[in-house]
């Protein structure tokens, strides 16, 4: 990871153990590792800059889940997704073996919607998406939302079943022409991705 992507990540990992450092003694905090598969190569073929024939891979990662009031959680959220791909340079030329890997540090909130043993739930995130390969890595901003469901098994054990859908925002750029009057024009390359994951809920 380059030095910017060392320092935002550092940051963000900053911004979100303060925030829970206060309520962790209080509150009911809960942990969830998780694994599942996202949809989407987008993010793969711009860290290795070819087309690749890729339309997901594996994702892991954990949720880390603090109570507010009302059925509403603080929420943090890590993941990382890789994947191996062959690479050709030319057309004699033999493949070369790349890792490219896309990994995701977020923060943001979990609305329970109910009180039972099950417990469906909708969250938002915003944060950081670092995604590279071969040593070119880069950080961009990301929305992410979605929702599933909780099922408790036992007092401090249960399970969680999760869909989320991810934005990150690769180029944004921005222009003015005035005559008379001034046009504004946004134009904003987006990478979209989507994953379903399944994972143990650990209650403290």
């Amino acid at each position: 990871m380059t030095a910017a992507g060392r320092t935002s990540t550092a940051a963000l990992t900053l911004l979100v153990v303060l925030g829970l450092a206060g309520p962790l003694s209080a509150q009911t905090v809960e942990v969830a590792p998780f694994a599942g598969y996202r949809f989407g190569g987008d993010l793969f073929e711009l860290a290795t800059n070819h087309a690749l024939d890729r339309d997901g891979a594996p994702v892991f990662g954990g949720a880390v889940s603090v109570e507010m009031s009302n059925g509403h959680w603080f929420e943090a959220l890590v993941t990382h997704q890789q994947a191996d791909v062959d690479l050709h340079s030319g057309p004699f030329s033999p493949p070369v073996r790349t890792r490219a890997v896309v990994n995701h540090f977020l923060a943001g909130g979990r609305q329970d919607l109910g009180t039972g043993r099950a417990r469906p739930f909708v969250t938002g995130f915003l944060g950081l998406t670092h995604y590279g390969a071969d040593g070119d890595d880069e950080v961009r901003f990301t929305l992410g939302g979605g929702g599933g469901a909780k099922f408790s098994l036992a007092r401090h054990l249960g399970v969680r079943l999760d869909g989320r859908v991810f934005t990150t925002f690769v180029d944004v750029d921005a222009g003015a022409a005035c005559a008379g009057g001034c046009i504004v024009g946004l134009n904003v390359n987006v990478v979209w991705q989507a994953e379903f994951t399944a994972g143990l809920v650990l209650v403290f």
